[in-house]
């Protein structure tokens, strides 16, 4: 099964900040916005993982 997340970007002193809507915890940086969103998706891969290692229920996307 395949989710489909929405992401913010913020602008902050060390380049950008990014974060999943719907699943807050996934939260990350990086100096501009190409690391940011290779970061941010990395971050969300490692999260499935503990979440299915823990067996919980992944939040739904959009």
């Amino acid at each position: 099964m395949s989710h489909t997340y929405t992401a913010t970007y913020t602008r902050i002193k060390a380049g950008y900040m990014g974060q999943l809507v719907k699943w807050p915890e996934v939260v990350t940086e990086g100096k501009d916005l190409e690391e940011c969103r290779r970061m941010l998706k990395d971050a969300l891969h490692e999260m499935v993982l503990a979440y299915q290692q823990q067996n919980r229920e992944i939040p739904p996307g959009r």
